[in-house]
């Protein structure tokens, strides 16, 4: 089922969901079932799993030079879909990228989506390789998540890059972008932001699921600031809790969101990550309900791949 049925479907009612990393290679499924498993008794409708593009790494030859070699750490993403949606009869939603994809390879990536039955898709540019600086898309690519979304909505029109296949079948995927309440990083301004976000929405997308925040007044402005824009699609608040000092830099440092004055202090005060976990539970599960008395459509958590403290927060909150 789309997002969007479900959030029609729900009448109002705030859902619960959540978004998990594939495993490392080498690691088995169980390892993902076991962080879903405690959360299924929330009743997801849709389960994120986030797609990790090649790494590049180098290895010296007996003869002193440097050879390049191109590493996936997290391989699986496909496969771990569909064994969501086999095991647990819920949506899986895919993420998928400009970054380390032609246009072909996305093609046939949603051609595969589609045969597996998924209805949803995350649409994303992606994060720079760690050895490059800035964004640089594959040579036949997309350097913008707006032109993905445009090339989904293309084969949900039947329109395929082969413009001579004849009798081609239309997807029906539902698309989901990112939205940056503290805007992106690369972004000159929010404002800014906010126009090519709309432009995504004229694409094709039909719902944003929005980067991690702290204070939830930055996301009640993010969403003023785009229904005054004409952005009407639903708008899902995506919401991490902080389970460690080191967060403290990390977080703002890795994906440039402020952290509150009062998060800082409590965590400062703790002894250690036990009592700051327990900090950020506490934090997460009052902006959660401060969101679910605002009608949020869905609360949508990053598990990172554990669920034990998402569990704690939505005990709390479903």
């Amino acid at each position: 089922m789309k997002v969007t049925d479900h959030i029609k479907n729900a009448n109002g009612k705030t859902l619960f969901s959540f978004e998990i990393l594939p495993p490392l290679k080498g690691q088995h499924i169980d390892s993902i079932f076991n962080n879903i498993d405690p959360l299924m008794e929330f009743k997801p409708p849709f389960i994120d799993v986030t797609y990790h593009r090649e790494e590049y790494i180098y290895k010296e030859l007996d003869n002193g030079l440097l050879k390049k070699q191109v590493v996936k750490k997290r391989p699986g993403t496909v496969g771990i879909c569909a064994a969501i949606q086999n095991k647990y009869q819920v949506d899986a939603i895919p993420h998928i990228l400009c970054g380390g994809f032609t246009k072909e390879d996305t093609e046939n990536f949603l051609i595969d989506l589609d045969f597996l039955g998924i209805d949803n898709v995350m649409a994303l540019r992606g994060d720079a390789v760690k050895s490059e600086t800035y964004f640089k898309p594959e040579k036949e690519g997309h350097q913008y998540a707006g032109e993905l979304v445009s090339q989904i909505q293309n084969l949900n029109a039947g329109k395929y890059l082969d413009e001579e296949l004849l009798n081609s079948s239309k997807t029906d995927f539902c698309i989901g972008v990112a939205g940056y309440p503290e805007k992106h990083m690369e972004a000159p301004s929010l404002d800014s932001d906010i126009h090519f976000l709309k432009k995504k929405i004229k694409n094709g997308a039909k719902y944003i699921v929005t980067q991690m925040f702290f204070d939830n007044s930055k996301f009640f402005k993010f969403v003023e600031k785009c229904r005054a824009e004409g952005i009407d699609v639903p708008i899902i608040p995506g919401l991490k809790p902080i389970a460690t000092k080191k967060q403290l830099n990390l977080i703002p440092h890795r994906f440039k969101v402020d952290l509150p004055q009062d998060l800082i202090l409590e965590v400062i005060k703790c002894k250690d990550n036990y009592q700051v976990r327990q900090v950020g539970i506490e934090w997460c599960i009052n902006q959660s309900k401060e969101l679910v008395k605002e009608k949020a459509p869905f609360l949508h958590y990053y598990s990172m791949g554990k669920g034990d403290n998402i569990k704690a927060i939505a005990s709390q909150v479903f």
